[in-house]
């Protein structure tokens, strides 16, 4: 699925935020998808991203733009520089993005996402299973607070 640059922003239905750093859209109430966000604040030493959990309106609004189903959050997104990446393609460019020695990730998009996904779509699909699921979405840190959009 391809899309323009920052194509969000001639879409009405969705309301403008910063976007001058990269941001990772995820399920909130994920325990999976929130440790993953755990692991990227401690790792994330320059404060690179942004966080929006799937089901605030942004988040929605930014989900159904993308084609993706806004009940079952079964990609996060990650949307760097305007333009979104799914799956294994978005974990792997945010690992890179934590510098060394997680840029050494980036190996591993030598093989192809048809490859790489079906891996991804296993534990997406399974995530709840895998984790468990929260009533509420994550809830971050006062340190915490301005890397995410709310």
């Amino acid at each position: 699925m391809r899309q323009r640059p920052y194509s969000y922003r001639n879409d009405a239905s969705v309301p403008a935020f910063a976007d001058d750093r990269p941001v990772i859209v995820f399920d909130g109430e994920c325990i999976f998808c929130s440790s993953w966000v755990r692991f990227l604040l401690r790792h994330d030493r320059l404060a690179r991203y942004r966080y929006l959990t799937a089901q605030s309106p942004l988040g929605q609004a930014l989900y159904r733009h993308y084609g993706l189903s806004v009940r079952n959050f079964e990609s996060n997104i990650l949307i760097e520089d305007g333009v979104a990446h799914f799956k294994s393609d978005g974990s792997i460019r945010t690992l890179a993005g934590l510098g060394w020695p997680w840029s050494l990730m980036n190996i591993c998009r030598i093989l192809p996402a048809a490859l790489r996904d079906p891996l991804y779509d296993l534990v997406a699909k399974n995530r709840y299973r895998i984790a468990g699921r929260r009533s509420s979405c994550v809830v971050p840190t006062p340190e915490e607070r301005g890397r995410f959009i709310t």
